[in-house]
């Protein structure tokens, strides 16, 4: 294997990235995380699902993003299946200048 698979820092700032451009009431597929670091090929992007996933549930916890599932947000330990992530409810409210 010739290239490094990409780290936590750089899953972390293209996940939030793509989140925030995305904007409130909007989601992101996970695999948009991974495709924008791997490629478009599966050999690429697939074997960083895992690392997306870890990732987005310390930013959940964090407060930084929303794992939904059927729309609705979910405990960021105890999710299975297909998942959405978006901004944090409350960041995308009236009140929130956070610039997240």
């Amino acid at each position: 294997m010739t290239e490094a698979r990409p780290d936590d820092a750089a899953i972390e700032t293209t996940m939030l990235g793509l989140v925030a451009a995305r904007g409130a009431g909007k989601t992101i597929c996970p695999s948009e995380v991974a495709r924008a670091l791997g490629g478009p090929h599966p050999d690429g992007w697939g074997p960083l699902m895992q690392p997306v996933r870890r990732v987005a549930v310390r930013l959940a916890h964090a407060g930084r993003v929303a794992i939904l599932r059927k729309g609705k947000p979910v405990d960021p330990d105890d999710f299975r299946g297909i998942y959405r992530l978006a901004l944090p409810a409350a960041a995308s409210g009236p009140g929130n200048q956070s610039g997240v």
